[in-house]
């Protein structure tokens, strides 16, 4: 309880730009799930581009600073456009995404709340102009790749060696108040005149 008030508090500012992505958590080598009953309840298998797992996903929003906005933990299977909605409530400005995020519907939903989701296209999608800005903010989204390896290396999240589920939940929510507390984290350093172009801010 203390660590969920903690992540609560440490929240970081919405300054208009935000990054989102989704990664695997494995709780068990893939030829060990039939002999692995800790998480069979609740963990499933998914797919990402490294190949299938057993376990869960962590999906994550930051801002252009590094700093946690949001996060949320679903099964493996979880299509990682489900939990969008409530991950970004009270969120405006742009929504940096990867491919896996396009929805048409998810993306009028999110517009009518004031969230521009932008993303490179598929090969099979027709190609549309873009503007300079959302090219370069596309750019820019291996931001959230960095803090999901550091959450992953330095503060060691991910293993096999859980014997409950709660341990693993506490794992992982002690790792993400770990990096808030981190002093410096990846970042755009982007100034404030900057900040305001990108936005589209007066």
């Amino acid at each position: 309880m203390p660590m969920c008030i903690d992540s609560h508090t440490r929240r970081g500012e919405d300054t208009g730009i935000a990054f989102i992505d989704a990664t695997s958590r494995v709780v068990c080598h893939n030829r060990r799930i039939p002999s692995h009953p800790v998480f069979r309840k609740v963990a499933r298998r998914g797919k990402t581009s490294m190949g299938w797992f057993d376990g869960f996903k962590l999906h994550l929003v930051v801002n252009e600073r590094g700093e946690l906005l949001a996060f949320r933990i679903t099964p493996g299977n979880v299509d990682d456009r489900a939990p969008m909605p409530e991950l970004t409530q009270g969120l405006t400005g742009q929504l940096v995404r990867d491919r896996g995020y396009i929805s048409q519907q998810l993306f009028k939903v999110l517009w009518a709340r004031g969230l521009q989701l932008i993303t490179k296209i598929r090969k099979n999608m027709p190609n549309e102009l873009m503007p300079l800005a959302d090219k370069l903010l596309l750019r820019k989204r291996a931001i959230i790749e960095t803090i999901n390896d550091q959450i992953n290396n330095i503060q060691q999240v991910e293993h096999t060696r859980h014997r409950s589920l709660v341990n693993a939940m506490v794992n992982i929510l002690a790792a993400l108040v770990a990096y808030t507390h981190q002093p410096c984290k990846p970042s755009l350093h982007l100034s404030k005149n900057a900040l305001n172009i990108w936005t589209g801010y007066d």
